[in-house]
C-alpha cells in the first residue's frame, strides 16, 4: 500500500467476560480508501469495529488513528478524534424526528477531514428530505440505515467504521448505500466495511481482509480474493 496508513490495528485483542474473542488482528486504513472487513458470522468482524471504537474495552495491542494510540479510551473520545461508527443494529432515537437525530450527531468541523451538513445529507438520501419532520421510529429499515449513515457523518469523521449497512434492505435501497459509501470516500473519508455480500464488499473495496477464529486469515486486493477459492471456500463460503 503506497498512501500511508489512516488507521493501524495491532496486536488487537478482545474478551467477552472468559471468551477470547479477538487474537491479535492487524489490519491498516489509508486515508481516502475504502477496505471491506469479511468473514463468516462469529469470525469476529463486528467485535473487531467495537474494539477500535472503544466499545469492546481491547485487553491488549493498539489502535492509531493517525499515530495516536487511541486503544482503551471511551467511545466518545475516539469519536472527537474523528472516528464514527455505524452499528449493524442502526440504533436511532426512536421518539424524536428525522431532522432531531441529524442535528444531535452534529460535530464542529474537524482538520483532515471534511464538513458535512443536514443538506447534504438529505441530498444523498432525498426519502429523509421527505420524512424530517417525522419521528424516526416511524422510518421503514432502509431509511433508518439512511439515518444512521447520516448522523455518523455529521460527525465530520476522518475515518468511518460501517456494520453490515445493507443487511435486510431492498435491492434498490443497497445500492443508493453502496453509491452512497463510495462518494463518502471521494469525498475524503476513509471507511472500514463490514460486509455479509461478497460481490457487493469486493465492488467498493480497494482492499480486503478476511476474519476467521478472530485472527486476519487474509489480506490482498479484490481480485486477489477472487482468485483464491481455497479462502473463499474456507473461510467464506457457508456449506
Amino acid at each position: 500500500m503506497t498512501a500511508p496508513a489512516l488507521l493501524r490495528v495491532e496486536g488487537l485483542h478482545a474478551h467477552y467476560g472468559k471468551s477470547h474473542v479477538l487474537r491479535g488482528v492487524t489490519l491498516s486504513v489509508a486515508r481516502g480508501e475504502v477496505v471491506s472487513l469479511l468473514g463468516r458470522n462469529g469470525s469476529g468482524r463486528s467485535t473487531t469495529l467495537k474494539a477500535i471504537m472503544g466499545l469492546v474495552p481491547p485487553t491488549a495491542g493498539a489502535v492509531r488513528l493517525d499515530g495516536i494510540d487511541l486503544a482503551g479510551r471511551r467511545a466518545f473520545r475516539i469519536a472527537r478524534a474523528g472516528l464514527a461508527y455505524v452499528p449493524e443494529e442502526r440504533e436511532i432515537f426512536a421518539n424524536i424526528t428525522v431532522d432531531e437525530n441529524l442535528r444531535i450527531g452534529a460535530q464542529p468541523a474537524r482538520r483532515g477531514a471534511p464538513r458535512w451538513t443536514p443538506e447534504q445529507m438529505y441530498e444523498y438520501f432525498p426519502q429523509l428530505a421527505a420524512r424530517r419532520r417525522t419521528q424516526a421510529g416511524m422510518l421503514s429499515g432502509g431509511e433508518q440505515q439512511m439515518l444512521t449513515i447520516c448522523r455518523s457523518l455529521l460527525g465530520n469523521p476522518r475515518l468511518i467504521l460501517v456494520d453490515e449497512p445493507t443487511e435486510g434492505l431492498a435491492p434498490k435501497i443497497v445500492e443508493v448505500v453502496t453509491d452512497v459509501i463510495r462518494d463518502i470516500c471521494r469525498q475524503g473519508v476513509a471507511v472500514l466495511l463490514v460486509e455479509q455480500k461478497l460481490t457487493i464488499a469486493l465492488r467498493v473495496a480497494k482492499r480486503v481482509y478476511v476474519m476467521g477464529h478472530g485472527q486476519i486469515v487474509f489480506d490482498g486486493t479484490p481480485d486477489s480474493l477472487r482468485n483464491a477459492p481455497e479462502v473463499r471456500r474456507d473461510w467464506l463460503e457457508v456449506a
